[in-house]
């Protein structure tokens, strides 16, 4: 700050760049870091990157039953719910802190 209580205005915009950039280097690291999710005790994997978006889903022969597709149905979305979940939770520890130097949430962040 100036003199007069005026904020300092070259400065401002100088820590606004570099929080966005922190932001964005966040956000790339995320969409390259993988996380998995399994159910059915490691019948299904689901394999999601830090922006939760699906990368991989492996489904062991074990798990496929011709009569039974709802439960493979179930096991695929509990396999892809924890992948997210572990997601979610990375994003809160890469993002949360950038987040709260905003002065509050990102808008289509989950915090």
């Amino acid at each position: 700050m100036i003199p007069g209580g005026q904020p300092n205005m070259q400065q401002l915009l100088q820590q606004a760049q570099k929080m966005q950039q922190d932001l964005a280097a966040a956000q790339e690291e995320l969409a390259r870091t993988l996380v998995e999710g399994t159910a059915g005790g490691g019948l299904v994997k689901a394999t999601v990157n830090g922006a939760c978006e699906l990368q991989g889903l492996v489904i062991d022969p074990k798990a496929v039953d011709p009569e039974d597709t709802e439960t493979l149905a179930d096991l695929v979305l509990a396999a892809v719910r924890d992948a997210n979940a572990t997601a979610q939770q990375l994003q809160q520890q890469k993002l949360g802190p950038l987040a709260q130097g905003l002065g509050g949430g990102i808008p289509g962040l989950p915090f």
